[in-house]
């Protein structure tokens, strides 16, 4: 049985990606407990997810490392181009320094969106507990706007009203401003699902769910087999699934990436 799973999930992990141009990209990690050597150890699943040329989510791969540093997501990103993951022009995940590199290594033209549920978790450890709903519901009054321009003032706004009791969070606030608001160059229609990881962290709870009953797995193959499996069948009810994002939306978003190599070819070439 073990043998017949192993077939089925390789082959779902690399199979070719001809399904793009994947323009939406989300990245994220989870840590599993292994046996290796004789003693139980963390290793990170690297899992993701994209949206292809049609609209529907794929679950575009996974693999299990020993660290979440900047070589695995490297490795694991240039695995996907390799397989034939194309066009992808916006990319969102945590902010994890090794990530950042692998993206901006593997994918230089990809706008990159730092999640905001991640970002919030950041911004309220340096809000006195007391304070945190209060300063949480601020926060989301940014992303409440109903257009671009109104996201950034409103953020300005949010910056300058914290400065007085929260001046750590306003700072990081006014730092981030580029990482959590790099949604709104998109179309509106995106925005909630691109400006958080949340479809990855839904799926994430799913794994969660069925490898908590294994505790520790006996060594990385295990890992493999039962995430990969579990990843498979969500790839599997998504294609049958109605479209997550629709093709003229999707549309949209390639006339942005057009204009965009229209600014950079009219831009004179550096000496």
């Amino acid at each position: 049985m073990a043998k017949s799973l192993d077939e089925m999930v390789e082959g779902f992990r690399n199979r070719p990606l001809d399904a793009g141009p994947y323009a939406y990209l989300w990245l994220d990690a989870l840590v599993q407990k292994s046996r290796e050597g004789g003693r139980v150890v963390n290793v990170a699943t690297l899992t993701a997810i994209g949206v292809n040329a049609d609209g529907h989510r794929e679950v575009l791969g996974a693999d299990v490392v020993t660290n979440e540093d900047g070589a695995g997501w490297l490795d694991f990103l240039r695995g996907l181009k390799a397989r034939g993951l194309t066009g992808v022009a916006f990319i969102t995940s945590d902010a994890h320094p090794g990530l950042k590199d692998a993206i901006a290594a593997t994918f230089p033209g990809a706008v990159w969106q730092r999640c905001r549920t991640h970002f919030m978790r950041n911004l309220l450890c340096r809000v006195p507990k007391t304070s945190q709903d209060l300063v949480a519901t601020v926060v989301r009054s940014i992303f409440a706007q109903p257009d671009a321009d109104s996201v950034r003032t409103q953020h300005e706004h949010v910056v300058e009203q914290l400065e007085a009791k929260f001046a750590d969070a306003a700072r990081l606030l006014s730092e981030a401003e580029d990482e959590i608001l790099a949604f709104t160059a998109f179309p509106k229609e995106h925005w909630r699902q691109v400006w958080s990881n949340n479809p990855l962290e839904r799926l994430n709870r799913e794994i969660r769910r069925r490898t908590d009953v294994v505790g520790i797995f006996p060594n990385r193959a295990a890992v493999i087999r039962l995430v990969g499996a579990v990843l498979a069948e969500q790839h599997d009810e998504w294609q049958v699934a109605r479209r997550y994002m629709s093709y003229e939306s999707l549309e949209k978003v390639n006339n942005i990436l057009l204009n965009i190599e229209e600014v950079r070819a009219a831009l004179p070439m550096a000496s």
